[in-house]
């Protein structure tokens, strides 16, 4: 079965709205053993969705459409789905009662453009909307499947899961083999992307299963798929070549799917018992942040100082103005005493320094834009690392939390 994703909105061609329910459906349909062919993106522009469908329609079973379906007059999907298939808008009566009722609920009237989103194409059949007012449809014409979904995520996913996969599940279209397509990630970081793909450049040509690396800011995500006729052939099949992979890039491998480097740092702690400070200047606790993103963190994480100037360097930390005036602020020397100056006023086991310069000023030939200092003190001593990372102010904190953190991992399985 041959998919196609139209997600529309001019929000999303505007750059003003991030688009996560295609990668979504993408996830879902691919579980469900259905090959999403294309994705496409239109506004909020009838006569550019219709010819969308139609392209769509001439080389796909299946159609799904994301947005559109609100109550204002650039909400057109469902009428654009019923003029391409030469059908009539009804109201579907559950659906009319069910926004009545989410308005009666809070005590607000009901607008008519409200009730416009009751309307659907004759044969089509609704789809229920638990947190939202608009519903969506499902409509079967001519050997296709149109099923039209809802913009904001916290209505599609419920949507989703609870009519349209089971929908999709018994549907008799599903023919054929493979019919299964399962994925596994495999998240690596200490590497470049160019090193970690010349390691397991041979098993690229693989056509079942396939691995492709993809880049991401401070780690490369390797990707595993098998097609296969069910589940467990197809996790067989993806065993045996991350089986392969890991023996190439061996631990620069820090986790998989959807695991975290942060997650696996703070699990780590946990197990050997260690407790954790930082000290960070350049990346502005967006270390401290990532860590107490994950849940457990406390049973490990002490504290976070923001030491940002020289003066809460020397207040908070206890780094001496004399080492900063001999060395500067960006220095292995004052990351080494900021790392010391945690573990003495928190008594944690490993602590962190990180000073540097994020940009866009700031550098100079000798210590340009994007030099950051790390400083990781343990029980058996402190030591510093030199670092220089490229890309926007954001993007340099961002890689620089993410080489801090291995750090923390590395260190954890030499403990190991």
């Amino acid at each position: 079965m041959r998919a196609e994703i139209i997600s529309v909105g001019t929000e999303l061609l505007l750059g003003h709205t991030v688009d996560t329910n295609a990668p979504y459906l993408g996830r879902v349909l691919s579980a469900l053993g259905i090959e999403v062919f294309h994705r496409r993106t239109v506004g909020d522009n009838a006569a550019r969705l219709a010819e969308a469908l139609r392209a769509a329609l001439s080389g796909a079973d299946l159609v799904i459409t994301i947005g559109g379906l609100g109550p204002t007059q650039d909400d057109l999907t469902k009428e654009t789905i019923a003029e391409v298939l030469g059908e009539r808008m009804v109201v579907d009566p559950d659906s009319e009662k069910a926004i009545r009722a989410f308005f009666e609920r809070r005590g607000l009237p009901v607008v008519q453009s409200n009730l416009k989103q009751a309307l659907k194409p004759e044969s089509g059949i609704a789809i229920p909307n638990s947190t939202g007012t608009a519903p969506g449809v499902i409509v079967e014409k001519g050997g296709k499947v149109v099923i039209a979904l809802p913009g904001p995520p916290a209505e599609l996913i419920p949507m989703v899961e609870n009519s349209v996969i089971p929908y999709l599940s018994r549907s008799p279209r599903r023919t054929g083999a493979p019919t299964v397509i399962v994925s596994r990630i495999l998240r690596v970081c200490g590497i470049g992307e160019s090193a970690a793909e010349e390691k397991v450049q041979d098993l690229l040509a693989g056509e079942n299963p396939t691995i492709a690396p993809y880049a991401q800011s401070g780690e490369v995500s390797f990707r595993i798929t098998a097609k296969a006729a069910d589940r467990d052939s197809a996790l067989q099949m993806i065993s045996n070549l991350e089986r392969e992979a890991r023996e190439r890039l061996g631990d620069y491998i820090y986790g998989v799917d959807e695991e975290t480097l942060e997650s696996v740092v703070v699990h780590g702690l946990i197990e050997r018992k260690l407790k954790l400070a930082l000290a960070e200047s350049c990346t502005g606790g967006l270390i401290a942040h990532r860590i107490t993103n994950v849940p457990g963190s406390s049973n490990t994480f002490l504290a976070g100082i923001v030491a940002y100037s020289n003066a809460a360097k020397a207040d908070f930390l206890g780094v001496p103005a004399e080492l900063i005036r001999k060395h500067g602020a960006v220095s292995p020397e004052v990351a080494e005493a900021m790392a010391e100056g945690a573990a003495a006023r928190t008594g944690a086991d490993v602590t962190l320094g990180v000073t540097g310069i994020a940009g866009p000023g700031g550098g100079t030939p000798e210590k340009p834009v994007g030099l950051v200092y790390m400083a990781l003190k343990i029980p058996e001593g402190v030591s510093s690392t030199k670092n220089i990372f490229g890309g926007s102010r954001a993007e340099i904190k961002q890689r620089a939390s993410q080489a801090a953190l291995n750090l923390i991992r590395s260190y954890l399985l030499r403990r190991a």
